[in-house]
């Protein structure tokens, strides 16, 4: 396809759409939603953090991630803790059990799209994973691909814990 070609965005979501349909269908266990597993996954990438954050980085209302987190919660998937250094808070923890979830889930899509990848050749590879980074850069709030470094929350959260405890 041209590059300028005007229905690349139309095709390119299509064809995103499709993949997520693909991965969603590989999901190892229907334990939790589509969407508590995204709460779930935020907390592995980017660690504990405030209800509010959490809500900021899944972009969905601070109701609805309570809901989200209430039914985390009594599953046994994350834990709750008092803010070190606000009252008024809380620090949203992901529990062994939950990460487990996470990690099967994500065992499962990596083998089937892994199975897929290895029948392209080194070339369509290769272009793959240079859109990779494209895509990362592409739905980032800043236009630069997705940094994989913990939520800066997390790192003020665990400094506070810390003073508090020494």
């Amino acid at each position: 396809m041209d590059p300028n070609d005007p229905r690349l965005p139309g095709d390119l979501a299509l064809a995103v759409v499709r993949l997520s349909r693909h991965l969603r269908g590989r999901r190892a266990t229907a334990l939790v939603s589509l969407t508590q597993l995204s709460a779930l996954s935020t907390l592995m990438r980017e660690g504990p953090m405030t209800p509010g954050a959490m809500a900021a980085a899944e972009r969905v209302q601070p109701p609805s991630m309570t809901r989200v987190i209430a039914s985390l919660a009594d599953l046994g998937m994350i834990q709750r803790a008092p803010h070190p250094t606000d009252g008024r808070q809380v620090i949203v923890t992901l529990s062994d059990y939950g990460r487990q979830v996470v990690e099967d889930e994500q065992i499962a899509r990596e083998e089937w799209l892994r199975g897929r990848l290895d029948t392209l050749p080194e070339e369509e590879r290769d272009v793959l994973a240079r859109a990779v980074a494209i895509l990362g850069s592409l739905v980032s709030e800043d236009g630069k691909p997705a940094n994989k470094a913990p939520h800066p929350e997390s790192a003020a959260v665990r400094a506070a814990d810390a003073a508090s405890t020494a």
